[in-house]
């Protein structure tokens, strides 16, 4: 939370409604001769109006001039992105003069797609580049990142000293948190085709028919309740990120502030060749980093009841969909193919397939020949049945 400097105003308050005060007091100053003051207030009494609202003003507990920026980032950013790693080139003219003419030729409704209706692709530039074999984000030039799971305490069936105990057993990990970590609470479909598909698996192997049945009916009940309502699961995402260096000020949605916006702009083929540039030693210094900071957590939180254990790469790859799709009906797994692999089938061998052709000729039909073969129910030309 940003510290207050006057009053209730924070420093970014008091910078947006004194720019306002001073450019409203430099244009009655320049237009007083000119406009009368009703004139000038009519003007000035709604920008006043939108500056106090943007700098005074919240939505979801989120500031709306960074609101604001983060629609200008969203409107200048390009509408349409394919994965394409290494580039996006340019479509031939040809191609791009009949994208929007249909079949017949004519444009629709008479004229030509304009400049802004063409579809022009870019590259798609994921914050997230790869997951390692032992589970940790790559994130490119930002850093390294790890992802653990953590475990849910019931807080309000315990006794009073049990809540202070656990209260003061999480003020301890937060008190001794060196860099910024992320608690993240998601949810998702719960899916029960797994616990199902088990239940009626093994409700024959139970020593008992009245247990068998007792199996299939949950069975049924899980199914029966899966297609009546929808079923969320809660979970509870500890993130640890480290930075190859020192990390660059957030605007609070997750992006860069107004000046991180403006230095990179000016220095983006900078960044992108020190990034490239990342040497051995310093991903094994903050994988070290990471490594310790993890094991403080699992530390510190297992007196308090909470588990933490990390995620492996299948795991944070299934996480990472999830978050990027979460209306997927199919629920990311680990053993999903990735967007890169190449899906394979096994097909049956060759020499087989030409053996089973020759045992299906008769005998001394020689390949190339045309298969005829005499039907005695078969008429001729004449109308005459063949004997």
């Amino acid at each position: 939370m940003d510290d207050r400097v006057l009053g209730p105003l924070t420093a970014r308050q008091l910078a947006i409604l004194a720019v306002t005060g001073a450019v409203l007091y430099l244009l009655w100053a320049a237009t007083r001769t000119l406009l009368p003051t009703p004139v000038f207030a009519v003007f000035a009494v709604p920008v006043g109006a939108a500056a106090m609202m943007l700098a005074l003003g919240r939505r979801d507990g989120v500031a709306m001039d960074k609101l604001l920026l983060a629609a200008i980032r969203q409107r200048l950013a390009p509408r349409h992105r394919v994965a394409a790693p290494e580039g996006v080139r340019p479509a031939p003219a040809w191609l791009t003069a009949a994208a929007g003419e249909p079949a017949g030729g004519r444009p629709r409704d008479g004229r030509r797609a304009s400049r802004s209706e063409q579809v022009s692709p870019s590259a798609l530039r994921l914050p997230a580049e790869a997951v390692t074999d032992t589970g940790v984000v790559d994130l490119g030039g930002d850093g390294l990142a790890v992802v653990a799971v953590a475990s849910t305490v019931n807080f309000a069936l315990r006794t009073p000293n049990e809540q202070e105990a656990l209260v003061a057993g999480f003020g301890r990990y937060l008190h001794s948190l060196t860099a910024p970590v992320q608690v993240l609470v998601r949810t998702e479909r719960l899916d029960l085709s797994g616990q199902i598909a088990q239940l009626r698996e093994r409700a024959g192997g139970l020593p008992h028919p009245a247990l068998e049945a007792a199996a299939l009916e949950h069975a049924d009940y899980l199914v029966q309740l899966g297609g009546q309502s929808h079923l969320l699961r809660r979970q509870v995402l500890l993130v640890l990120r480290e930075p190859y260096g020192v990390a660059a000020p957030t605007d609070g949605l997750g992006g860069p502030g107004p000046l991180a916006v403006l230095g990179s702009m000016a220095s983006r083929r900078q960044r992108k060749h020190a990034a490239g540039q990342v040497d051995g030693g310093l991903r094994w210094a903050a994988e070290s980093r990471l490594v310790r900071r993890l094991s403080e957590a699992i530390e510190l939180l297992s007196p308090a009841g909470i588990a933490v254990t990390p995620l492996d790469a299948g795991q944070a790859t299934a996480v990472l969909a999830s978050a990027c799709n979460p209306d997927s009906l199919l629920p990311p797994t680990a053993r999903l193919a990735g967007a890169d692999e190449v899906i394979t089938t096994s097909h049956p061998d060759p020499s087989e397939q030409d053996t089973a052709g020759i045992l299906r000729r008769p005998v001394g039909h020689a390949f190339g020949q045309d298969e005829d073969y005499d039907d005695p129910d078969f008429d001729d030309e004449d109308g005459r049945v063949r004997s």
